[in-house]
């Protein structure tokens, strides 16, 4: 273990140094070619910045205004089907928008029910096995212009359904 941890505490050093050394070794302006890059993120996060404004304006009038609570009293039949906690049903919906949202009702989760029960268990793992589709689709297809994204969405949302069921399993046969 004491090797890994040495490994990585070396590791982005020797990145950089290993970049620098390769341009340097092709005769390439690296400083110019760091603030170019640079100046180019900037011009992506300005092009972006509405996009995070509205999703983010978005989740909080989500949760503030009870709409995820009617949700969740809504699927509470369906959830207790699937055997899956209703009160979690925020979490994933909200997941699918914005991950530090997510992390702030992952906080009140384990604030309610706390992080070692078996809900603060599956929202660690439903954390870590889903993605947050709109945000991504949004910011990505707009940065690279993508008008036509075909089946995206069906994908992505079958890849979160599979990831947490996937969750679900996962922290039945662990816990």
């Amino acid at each position: 273990m004491k090797f890994i941890l040495y490994i990585s505490d070396y590791l982005m050093p020797f990145v950089i140094f290993y970049i620098v050394g390769i341009g340097l070794l092709m005769k390439t302006p690296v400083f110019q070619e760091f603030t170019k890059g640079a100046e180019d993120g900037f011009k992506v996060v300005l092009n972006i910045m509405p996009t995070l404004v509205g999703l983010m304006v978005a989740i909080g009038i989500m949760r503030a205004s009870g709409v995820l609570d009617l949700l969740t009293g809504a699927l509470k039949p369906l959830t207790n089907l699937l055997h899956f906690p209703s009160e979690l049903v925020p979490l994933v919906t909200v997941r699918l928008f914005s991950a530090s949202a997510a992390t702030s009702l992952v906080l009140d989760i384990f604030k309610q029910f706390g992080p070692d029960s078996y809900i603060g268990r599956l929202t660690s793992i439903i954390m870590s096995c889903t993605e947050t589709i709109f945000y991504t689709m949004s910011v990505y297809f707009m940065t690279a212009g993508v008008k036509k994204t075909r089946y995206t969405l069906t994908g992505a949302l079958f890849a979160t359904i599979a990831g947490i069921v996937a969750s679900v399993f996962l922290t039945n046969i662990l816990f």
